[in-house]
């Protein structure tokens, strides 16, 4: 669900390097329950709602990541996705390769990240995957203009963001 890379970016004025990932991320602060507030639309999310995604520590140091949704409706089928996940580099804490599938990875790289972490904008290397996390299933305006205005700047289009529907 959350994680996901393709081949070079489309968008030309799209230039995200690991060098763009927050520098002072705390992995045990950073764990736990996400809400997935938008997203990029893709086939492996296409028509959920009410998705989130848990990260935990595993028995051999990676990163468990969880990721749940509804199809269509809350009403509709229970999806679950499991996968693993490491940080790439120490020097670059907010850059983690996920597998879902195998010895696949993808750029799963947090490029923003409030000092609460109560918000978090994911991206990768590519244009095409962007997600906005937060804790809570509602965002604040003041913070969803901040990671808003820090996609942008980084060349996401974020016009074409999918808003996640949320129980209350």
């Amino acid at each position: 669900m959350l994680f996901a890379a393709g081949c070079g970016a489309q968008n030309p004025e799209f230039n995200v390097t690991i060098d763009d990932t927050v520098k002072g991320l705390d992995l045990n602060r950073y764990l736990g329950k996400w809400y997935e507030i938008a997203r990029f639309g893709h086939s492996f999310e296409r028509r959920l709602v009410g998705a989130t995604a848990n990260y935990s520590l595993r028995e051999d140091g990676k990163i468990k990541v969880l990721n749940t949704g509804y199809k269509d409706s809350f009403d509709g089928k229970f999806n679950e996705a499991e996968a693993k996940a490491y940080i790439q580099d120490e020097k670059y804490p907010g850059a983690s390769k996920v597998s879902f599938f195998l010895f696949f990875y993808s750029d799963y790289w947090v490029l923003d990240l409030d000092e609460d972490y109560t918000f978090a904008l994911i991206g990768s290397k590519n244009d095409k995957y962007q997600w906005i996390l937060l804790r809570t299933p509602e965002m604040a305006p003041a913070d969803l203009d901040k990671v808003l205005n820090r996609a942008t700047s980084l060349g996401y289009s974020t016009g074409e963001l999918i808003w996640v529907e949320h129980r209350d």
